[in-house]
């Protein structure tokens, strides 16, 4: 167990907020409703990068994340805004997981020393890959696969 207090606090993090980690925070709220933990867990996601915020406002999730999503049965909040994870997220929250290899390299420059032993990539609970990319790619089922299966096994470390 990575984390014995009574709830959790989980932030995933991408690049823009806007494909991956938007998608991994609603598969994960999913798993763990239907596993009739929702108290045990607080969940968001932010981004590494301004990209995708101007003017402090964030971009929605990208069209082809919420269409995957919804191909695959996912609520998700269609409010959501794209955010940049902050110094201070590191105090608020215990666990920061990654897409990818840059996501983790970002999040250590962001949330400086104290937090470096919060932060992990997604795959790292299973196969320790990266997960996929769809902006660049535009497999938005191979992320959601990545993802689906990362989350999975992270619930089960939890």
């Amino acid at each position: 167990m990575i984390n014995g207090d009574i709830m959790t606090r989980i932030m995933f993090v991408c690049h823009g907020n806007i494909c991956r980690s938007p998608m991994a925070e609603f598969v994960m709220k999913k798993l763990v409703a239907e596993n009739g933990r929702e108290d045990d867990f607080f969940i968001a996601s932010a981004a590494t990068h301004t990209d995708e915020i101007w003017a402090g406002n964030g971009n929605p999730i990208y069209p082809p994340a919420r269409r995957e999503l919804m191909k695959n049965n996912i609520p998700f909040d269609s409010s959501k805004r794209a955010t940049l994870l902050t110094r201070d997220d590191g105090d608020e929250y215990d666990l920061f997981i990654g897409m990818d290899e840059e996501n983790i390299r970002f999040m250590h420059k962001i949330l400086g020393e104290s937090s470096k032993r919060k932060i992990y990539k997604l795959l790292d609970f299973s196969n320790g890959e990266d997960v996929s990319d769809p902006w660049y790619t535009g497999n938005f089922d191979r992320a959601f696969s990545d993802i689906e299966q990362g989350c999975e096994a992270l619930l089960k470390e939890l």
